[in-house]
């Protein structure tokens, strides 16, 4: 059991179907993890260990991940019986009727889930801090941000708590705490992964469900495990091209020819220990054998911020102003922070003329690059332009909002855009600075080619391992 640190989801689950470990011990490994280090972290805010003990006992898990044990991201998903808070005081007492989608899918493909992970109010920053729950903490330095909005996977993934967890990216939530914390994480494209239909539209579509792991292998079979359309669904993405997204990894990339992006579209350039990681990355694939070309986007970064605020804002004056007819009284700061509460004033000006723009501005943004991927097979940027800041910095109860505004375009610039035009991305851990912070480096592929994305993974991480990197909290 002292050994099981060396393996990854798909190891564990080779481990039980071959009978030489058990789901429950398994899951009282992780429990006994979770005690001895997310005191430190603050990464998982809701323990259902009794609801993971009955989980093995009415059903025994198989699949590929059998009786692995699992995190969900507070937010966006509903495990039956237990409260999925969105990290926010006004649904801390939201009780989930039933399992959803993709809860449904995990235990499918044989996980046990015992507990869900943090996230900042609605996702809403790229830090994982709520007045709800508090800081989350960065495994690699405690007094740094672990990433948002997918913070508490990743911490709980990089302390070796699980090697998977669940995490969702609606302007980075997956790549930025992948890239904090010294793991891999891939935004599919949108639609890949099904969402339920209340949810399916969050953010004007922005919105995308995976996970951040520790091997390139367990994020391919888990989204060979939970993608595909739902009843009901209308749109999905094409299949793998070739096998699944699983075979894709034990395939080489070929070479590639990849444009470098270092500024933004926005004018926003990464301080230097991002910018040298950067280039340190570009001649790694150059020895690789891939072909490297400094470019640049063509696109209204202004017009793509405003965008975005519609959807955002749209969204969540939508759903609290509901929540606040049902309980019959208006949502206030004893409800929410206060970037969420101005998001919802904003919201609630939007007209449905401002939303129709809005997408037809990430469409014509999709077109500009797409036109790009007919040169580039992928994109490659830093995941963000500093390393992991300190706590506070991105909170959603700042003393003064043009700060915080500033900060987290100053932190996060590179990650919305796959977002607004629907491309998958991934965040690579192939570069820590002297700070002994990870640095993540992301690249971005055409809509629907995961399998690209994992092939060059694959082929990153056997030259370059990153698993056997252990911040200092597992010590």
């Amino acid at each position: 059991m002292d050994d099981l640190d060396q393996y990854d989801a798909l190891g564990l689950g080779e481990l039980v179907n071959a009978g030489k470990v058990t789901p429950a011990e398994l899951l009282d490994r992780a429990i006994a993890r979770t005690e001895a280090v997310d005191p430190k972290l603050n990464a998982v805010v809701a323990k259902h260990y009794d609801v993971a003990r009955q989980q093995i006992a009415e059903t025994k898990p198989s699949g590929p991940f059998a009786g692995v044990p699992f995190l969900l991201k507070d937010l966006g998903v509903g495990l039956k019986g237990t409260i999925t808070t969105e990290g926010s005081r006004a649904f801390a007492d939201s009780v989930a009727p039933a399992d959803t989608t993709l809860p449904r899918r995990a235990k499918a493909a044989g996980f046990v889930i015992f507990g869900k992970a943090a996230s900042p109010e609605f996702g809403l920053t790229t830090s994982t801090e709520s007045k709800l729950w508090g800081y989350t903490r960065n495994p690699w330095n405690l007094e740094r941000i672990a990433g948002g909005s997918s913070g508490g996977s990743a911490a709980a993934v990089a302390a070796r708590i699980v090697p998977i967890a669940h995490a969702s990216d609606g302007g980075g939530s997956i790549r930025i705490p992948a890239a904090c914390c010294g793991l891999f994480g891939l935004k599919p494209s949108r639609a890949r992964v099904p969402v339920d239909v209340a949810r399916a539209v969050g953010w004007n579509g922005l919105s995308t469900q995976h996970a951040v792991s520790i091997s390139v292998r367990d994020s391919a079979a888990l989204l060979d495990a939970w993608a595909g359309p739902e009843v009901g669904d209308s749109v999905t993405p094409p299949p793998p091209t070739k096998g699944t997204f699983l075979d894709a990894v034990g395939r080489a990339p070929g070479r590639l020819r990849i444009a470098l992006i270092e500024t933004t579209h926005g004018g926003v350039a990464p301080d230097p220990d991002v910018k040298a990681g950067l280039m340190d990355v570009a001649r790694l694939c150059e020895s690789l054998g891939h072909q490297i070309e400094p470019t640049a986007y063509k696109l209204d970064a202004a017009a793509l911020a405003e965008a975005m605020g519609v959807g955002m804002g749209a969204d969540l004056s939508s759903r609290l102003d509901r929540l606040a007819a049902e309980r019959g009284r208006p949502i206030t700061e004893d409800d929410v922070e206060m970037v969420t509460l101005r998001l919802i004033e904003r919201g609630r000006g939007y007209t449905a003329a401002n939303y129709v723009d809005a997408r037809r501005t990430f469409d014509t943004a999709a077109v500009e690059v797409a036109r790009m991927h007919q040169t580039y097979d992928l994109i490659l940027s830093p995941t963000v332009a500093q390393a992991p800041v300190p706590l506070g910095r991105l909170s959603l109860s700042p003393d003064n909002i043009g700060d915080f505004a500033r900060a987290i375009g100053a932190f996060s610039p590179y990650t919305a855009l796959q977002n607004q035009i629907g491309v998958p991305s991934m965040s690579v851990p192939l570069v820590w600075n002297d700070e002994g912070l990870p640095l993540g480096m992301m690249f971005s592929a055409p809509f629907g080619a995961e399998e690209l994305l994992y092939s060059l993974a694959a082929q990153l991480e056997q030259a370059r391992p990153w698993k056997d990197r252990r911040p200092p909290v597992c010590a």
